[in-house]
């Protein structure tokens, strides 16, 4: 019995000692001992506290059990033993919670760093006279920034190290040339090409490869179902007949997007012909995309998504893997398509609108053919053969050689009696025994100039055009007299040419002989080229910078349809593996898969390049509006659906059923051409308490902390998290017009963290007016108003105000605006205190006089320079001010223009968010721009904008050049800087861009040109509307490192990575439904990856994959899915603040990545998936190359 007595009186004295140890460590976890948390962040901090003393009670009555257990067991009780061992293992368990707890207490503690205690949120009221803040309510409010994280030092060491240089840098080519335009005389834009006569011969002969082709725009001047009705169906239907009839013959083609509707609707024995036809080699795909793309506007998101749909419909429906790029039609090119297609297996390409200047300068040197590389290549691995025609069109006038009176009567559909003539009013002649050698040694000679030009002895030579061979006849009339030709030539060696019809690949083929090298290899005498190939001209001034801009309206569409596409596509993916795993047959994944099928395919069709670009006919742009308006709903249809699935407890409950949804998408759209309308949650009448959830999806693949606004019907709310505690909140007002604040919608906004990839939900319900307090309304300021009903609109603090000018704060900035027009004047970073000239303006631009050609779709052509934009009279400006958020918002009779600063820990809390609303519908031959001047000396012209997203190239602004020739895309960014600063504009959607002048930055918002510019379109741009664009403006002071203005190529920072992807990938907001007020499912917040990619991995996309598009399971989803991981290439010399990412390593384990979903079976593959490179070990850490994109098709179990 002492030995039980002793054993229990141990125990009991554990117990007290791990009592008073769990007392002073919540002494010693006092929030007293940490200076920056927020209220809200405190009111968890004591909520855990509280619950750490009631367990605490708890032990004090376990100790008094244990007592009386003693004194039972002294008494020689067996049951009293066990009893007191039941008692002491429960509190075991209790105890190992509570050290769980202060555990994780105390690293939030140590989380927190230079952090102020608020009592309660202090909110910022406007003064008596109604001129100025009062900044004393402010002080020491901001939320504090996250620390900077960590880059690798590999990261930082290969972006300073030097790349291996090509022989040709574009950006010097451009420097070096004076961009004049002499008369060439018959090649007007080159020069009287000659060649030595002997050159040739019998035993060296010149390899001539005419390619018949038909370029189909799937919408232009009519639309894509209307083209292929009219014409693309019967240029199939005469290919599979004639190539069959002639069997000398051969064709190419490139355009998915025509041939899969073809495919669908000819039966069996057409299939198995048209598959012979390519087993022979006599019908080649190229490049094998939806479309063939534009390349200055579109994304390389979009970009690799529409060649994925067309290789993935290839090689599942034909089995057929392209070899040969082909972008005849493009206006200018980026070295991103080289990428894409080379790292997608391709082994060459063809590239045409390049300006005519550089053309000329490549041909002189015999560089129209070189190796591609891109600027930040080390090893010279992306090198990619590429042809460049070297004349003005890809018709047949400017293929054949360099004089197009010629060649244009080679081309047999211009026979007399046709509808097809040539301009230069010399015919073609029928080929007959009596002229077929003159006519063969006529088109020689036009071959052998253009071979002058190259460094090989194969000559490629296009027979084609716009929806040719739609006419049996064509090809009737073009074979028969080449086929004389040929049979004449090749029967006369003498003559120093082998000619034949042929392919792309044929061409390339006979180079890679020619050279004894393999496809894809270096041929010895190719140069290595690197740099883009913008901004293109045709002629004279003619510089097409206009389109980076025309229809920005359907541009942002665009953007956002790809947001949500990829969004869709990830919570699919995971929602279906989920639905797999489980054996749940209520998840309707054959419906969403159609509806994913149809978005992939609709979003590809609008890259097409007279689509993105805004270069089509009215009624055309309506059809891929009305396609890509139809697909946003389907897509944000997918994504509400899946969340509620997938964060659903009881998963067995979720029925789809789109009369009676549950939650509600975040906003929509009454047409194509319309602005988005948010929903609104209707929290119903006064005595309607019941609490409305709202989830909130993070579609990124790392952890996000910012500011998010959802739209209510009524002013005093309560937001609360996950875990039922209140958040501190803004309530703001719905400004329905300029002086009229709406009375049934308002704007919260509140902080929020999101786990990657993950779905949080949280509720907000009315409650009786001001019994919140930490629900805040915002102050208001106005200024140049007449009205006075807005001051009288509850809850606000409305006052009117003059002249004085105003700043507005966040944690990282101080941002001071005009009083008298609103506009931004000057920021101030606090991290160093330095003022910084931050000044903003509107300009305008008008057109040339009506002499000569004006600007048009295509074409910018100012009448001078730009004009200050001011308004009629001064604008309406309304600053709100509040805890979370604070924006001056300003009302010009064509832009409505706003700038945001949040009050945040995350990013958001480091850059200014500039927002506009351009209407210009009312004028006529105008273009807007949103001017800001910087006191950033890039005074050497220097500056930089991204290509599609993916990369940065440097330009120069040259006089030489002229003001429209200085003009640049601009998808997704631009930044000027020098030896200190960088200042950087990110845009939400592509638009065109120039530094003109050193410190300036020009972002170009909207045009309406009321004629045409004699580009094929035949009409103006005069269907503009009111139309969205937002950007972040990121200023960044060096911090580290050489500022090297001689490198090759440079990086954005982390954080302007970060940035621009959060810009570009909002969180998504899915509302409780407004039919719904109750019965809403039982949900929990979804995190489903275990280990959140590092800062500098973006994940591109996870895409269910699709059977056989012609099979009877083309829409049951496949067990696997690809996956597309960019490592982002970064410039380590500036800070990274406020990610909450785990560093930038570049490091990925797939097997480990998610917490439910398994990821043990994967392949790397090339990006289109056409070719399986090796097994993974799925175990094994992934060291993702700096710049690469990486694809995986992985099994999702």
């Amino acid at each position: 019995m002492k030995k039980y007595m002793a054993a229990w009186g141990a125990m009991f004295f554990c117990v007290i000692c791990l009592s008073l140890y769990l007392m002073l460590e919540t002494l010693n976890t006092s929030p007293n001992r940490y200076n920056d948390v927020d209220s809200e962040s405190l009111l968890n901090f004591e909520k855990k506290i509280n619950g750490i003393e009631q367990d605490i009670k708890k032990n004090q009555e376990v100790i008094d059990q244990i007592k009386a257990a003693v004194k039972d067991v002294s008494n020689g009780k067996q049951e009293s033993i066990d009893k007191l061992q039941k008692v002491l293992n429960s509190q075991n368990v209790r105890l190992k919670e509570n050290k769980d707890k202060l555990q994780q207490l105390q690293q939030v503690g140590k989380d927190k760093e230079n952090v102020v205690v608020m009592e309660k949120p202090k909110i910022p009221k406007a003064s008596n006279t109604g001129e100025k803040f009062d900044k004393s309510s402010w002080q020491g409010s901001f939320a504090p920034l996250r620390a900077a994280v960590s880059v690798s030092e590999n990261m930082c060491s290969w972006t300073d190290a030097p790349t291996k240089l090509p022989d040709i840098q574009m950006e010097e080519i451009i420097k070096q040339l004076p961009f004049d335009n002499p008369d060439g005389g018959a090649w007007k834009q080159g020069w009287k090409v000659e060649y030595a006569a002997n050159h040739w011969n019998a035993g060296n002969k010149l390899n001539v490869f005419v390619v018949p082709h038909s370029h189909n725009d799937p919408g232009w001047v009519k639309t894509y179902e209307r083209y292929y009705q009219d014409q693309t169906k019967h240029i199939f239907d005469n290919m599979l007949a004639k190539l069959e009839q002639y069997p000398n013959m051969k064709f190419m083609y490139a355009e998915i997007s025509f041939f899969h509707m073809w495919w669908n609707e000819i039966n069996l024995d057409k299939k198995k012909r048209v598959k012979k036809l390519i087993d022979d080699g006599r019908l080649e795909i190229i490049t094998g995309g939806w479309v063939m793309n534009d390349e200055a506007n579109t994304h390389y998101f979009a970009m690799l998504d529409q060649l994925l749909e067309g290789h993935q419909w290839l090689d599942g429906t034909l089995g057929v893997k392209p070899s040969a790029g082909w972008a005849i039609d493009p206006f200018g090119h980026t070295p991103t398509m080289a990428y894409l297609l080379r790292r997608s297996g391709l082994n060459n390409m063809l590239i045409q609108r390049v300006h005519y200047a550089v053309k000329k300068y490549l041909a002189k040197n015999k560089n129209l053919e070189f190796m591609w590389r891109q600027t930040w290549d080390h090893h010279g691995n992306t090198d990619m053969l590429c042809h460049m025609m070297p004349f003005y069109s890809y018709d047949v006038p400017h293929t054949c050689g360099p004089e197009p009176a010629i060649c244009c009567q080679f081309d047999f559909r211009r026979l007399p009696g046709s509808s097809y003539s040539c301009p230069w009013k010399i015919p073609p002649q029928e080929i007959s025994n009596v002229n077929v050698a003159e006519r063969a040694k006529t088109i020689i000679d036009q071959w052998k100039k253009k071979a002058t030009l190259y460094r090989s002895n194969s000559v490629f030579a296009p027979l084609g055009d716009d929806f040719r061979y739609d006419k049996p006849d064509e090809w009737d009339l073009q074979y028969n007299n080449y086929e004389k030709l040929f049979e004449y030539i090749n029967s006369h060696p003498e003559l120093g040419v082998q000619a034949q019809f042929g392919t792309l690949s044929d061409y390339f083929n006979s180079i890679y002989k020619e050279f004894d090298v393999k496809p894809g290899e270096k041929p010895g005498p190719m140069k290595t080229l690197s740099g883009d190939f913008y901004t293109y001209a045709d002629k004279d001034d003619h510089y097409w910078s206009g389109y980076f801009t025309s229809r920005p309206f359907q541009k942002n569409l665009d953007r956002v349809m790809e947001s949500n596409i990829r969004a869709a596509e990830i919570l699919f993916s995971m929602a279906t593996a989920t639905a797999r795993r489980k054996s749940h047959s209520n998840f309707p994944q054959t419906v969403f898969m159609d509806k994913l099928i149809q978005a992939r395919r609709n979003l590809g069709l609008f890259q097409h390049h007279d689509g993105i670009t805004g270069t089509a006919k009215d009624f055309v742009v309506v059809d891929y509006g009305n396609r890509l308006l139809k697909s946003l709903r389907d897509c944000k249809l997918i994504i509400k659906e899946c969340a509620t699935y997938i964060s659903m407890d009881t998963k067995t409950e979720y029925s789809y059923n789109e009369n009676a949804p549950w939650f509600n998408v975040d906003e929509s759209r009454e047409t194509h051409d319309a602005l988005p309308v948010k929903s609104v949650i209707d929290l119903g009448e006064e005595s309607d308490t019941s609490p409305r959830p709202v989830m909130f999806y993070n579609s990124l693949a790392q952890s996000r902390e910012q500011v998010v606004k959802i739209y209510v019907s009524c002013a005093d709310v309560v937001v609360m998290d996950t875990e039922g505690s209140v958040v501190l909140s803004q309530v703001e007002p719905f400004w329905d017009e300029a002086d009229k604040i709406s009375k049934s919608k308002f704007k919260v906004s509140f902080r929020l963290t999101i786990p990657a990839l993950g779905i949080v939900k949280y509720t907000v319900q009315r409650v009786p007016a001001n019994s919140n307090p930490k629900n805040v309304p915002v102050s208001v300021l106005v200024f140049n108003s007449d009205s006075s009903t807005i001051l009288q609109s509850h809850p606000f603090s409305i006052a009117k105000a003059v002249g004085s000018d105003i700043t507005l704060e966040n944690p990282y900035l101080k941002a001071t605006f005009s009083g008298s027009n609103g506009l931004l004047k000057s920021v101030v970073t606090k991290e160093n205190g330095v003022e910084h000239n931050t000044r903003l303006e509107f300009v305008t631009y008008g057109t040339k006089p009506h002499s000569g050609d004006r600007s048009g779709a295509y074409l910018f052509l100012p009448d001078g320079q730009a004009k200050t934009y001011s308004g009629k009279s001064p604008p309406v400006v309304n600053i709100i001010q509040g805890p979370i958020a604070s924006e001056v918002r300003v009302y010009f009779e064509l832009v409505t223009h706003v700038v945001r600063l949040y009050n945040s820990s995350g990013i958001d809390g480091i850059s200014l968010d500039m927002q506009n609303i351009v209407d210009i519908t009312s004028e006529r031959n105008v273009e807007i721009a949103v001017r800001i001047h910087t006191d950033v000396q890039n005074n050497d012209g220097e500056f930089y904008t991204d290509l599609n997203g993916f990369m940065m190239q440097k330009h120069t602004t040259y006089d030489k050049l002229t003001l429209q020739g200085n003009v640049y895309p601009m998808p997704t960014m631009a930044f000027i800087e020098d030896d200190k600063h960088r200042f950087s504009i990110l845009s939400a959607n592509s638009l065109g861009f120039s530094n003109l002048k050193p410190g300036i930055m020009d972002v170009f918002l909207d045009r309406m040109l009321n004629q045409d510019d004699s580009r094929g379109l035949g009409q103006g741009v005069t269907d503009s509307k009111q139309t969205p664009s937002r950007f972040k403006l990121l200023l960044e002071n060096r911090h580290k490192g050489t500022y090297n203005k001689e490198r090759a190529t440079t990086f954005p920072s982390l954080l302007g990575h970060q940035t621009s992807l959060q810009l570009i990938h909002p969180v998504l907001v899915i509302p409780a439904h407004q039919k719904r007020s109750s019965s809403f499912p039982k949900l929990s917040n979804f995190s489903p990856m275990h280990s959140e990619l590092p800062c500098d991995v973006h994940l591109l996309n996870l895409r269910t994959m699709q059977n056989p598009d012609d099979g009877p399971d083309r829409l049951v989803p496949k067990s696997t899915a690809a996956m597309f991981f960019h490592r982002l290439g970064i410039d380590c010399g500036f800070p990274n603040k406020g990610l909450m990412c785990k560093g930038a390593s570049g490091e990925v384990v797939l097997a480990g990545m998610f917490n439910d979903i398994l990821t043990n079976v994967a392949q790397q593959v090339s990006l289109t998936l056409m070719y399986e490179e090796h097994e993974l070990d799925t175990t094994e850490l992934l060291d993702l190359e700096p710049m690469e994109i990486a694809s995986y098709v992985v099994t999702l179990q």
